[in-house]
């Protein structure tokens, strides 16, 4: 009996050790940044374009105790940017959740006059005056004192594709320092709740050819200004961290 006793004494102690490595465990399993559960639009900006005169509607939505943000779209263009700056190889990884009620059927990322998305996640990299060659700070001042901020340096574009054939990886129509990451493709998800999860760094990587800048943001956006067609989106959460170690 008494030896019974020391074995079960034993696996307790054992399971209890376990227990608390297993917790530390996935306590450290990632360390955010900052999480984005929608109670509030306190945190972004809004983002418009001088020549789009219709602006994309965003309200924050609350649905059996829980919040998210919506998107509404009509012929329309416009995003919202998170006010604070994060070191991409700090916190090189990026999840959300999204769900799209349509997708536009002549969109087509490729032109710029399909170049629109029900909704698309940016990543803003950050431009730096002090690391730019002469005729790229000649161009960037230009901008600066036309809209009272520099442009960014670059971005990277997660979007959700109208079309089923796209390629993953997409130079934007508009402007070479833009790709476009396809990561949903065609309207057979529409109305359903998409998990994503993204590396900031090799995405650049594989995008440019290049590193990125260290300094980047987010953007949120649905546009439609160039197929004039119109749809809702949404965001459950939005989360910027780094894995453990």
């Amino acid at each position: 009996m008494l030896r019974w006793l020391c074995v079960y004494r034993y696996c307790i102690a054992v399971s209890l050790i376990l227990l608390v490595f297993v917790a530390g465990g996935f306590t450290q399993e990632r360390q955010i940044f900052f999480r984005e559960d929608f109670k509030g639009l306190e945190k972004w900006r809004p983002l418009t374009f001088p020549k789009v005169p219709a602006h994309t509607t965003y309200s924050v939505e609350s649905k059996d105790g829980e919040s998210f943000l919506k998107a509404e779209s009509n012929a329309s263009a416009s995003a919202l940017i998170y006010k604070e700056e994060f070191n991409v190889y700090e916190y090189p990884k990026v999840r959300w959740r999204w769900k799209v009620d349509s997708i536009y059927r002549t969109g087509d990322p490729e032109k710029k006059s399909g170049d629109d998305y029900p909704i698309r996640i940016y990543i803003v990299f950050k431009y730096d005056p002090d690391k730019a060659g002469g005729l790229e700070k000649v161009k960037y001042g230009l901008v600066k004192k036309m809209y009272g901020e520099y442009p960014p340096h670059s971005t990277l574009s997660y979007i959700w594709a109208s079309r089923e054939d796209q390629k993953t990886i997409i130079m934007s129509p508009y402007t070479e320092r833009a790709k476009l990451i396809v990561l949903e493709k065609g309207g057979k998800k529409t109305g359903l709740w998409q998990d994503e999860e993204i590396s900031i760094v090799e995405d650049y990587r594989k995008a440019f050819g290049s590193d990125p800048p260290p300094i980047a943001s987010l953007g949120i956006m649905n546009d439609s200004d160039n197929t004039g067609e119109k749809s809702i989106s949404y965001v459950d959460f939005i989360e910027v961290f780094k894995n453990g170690r």
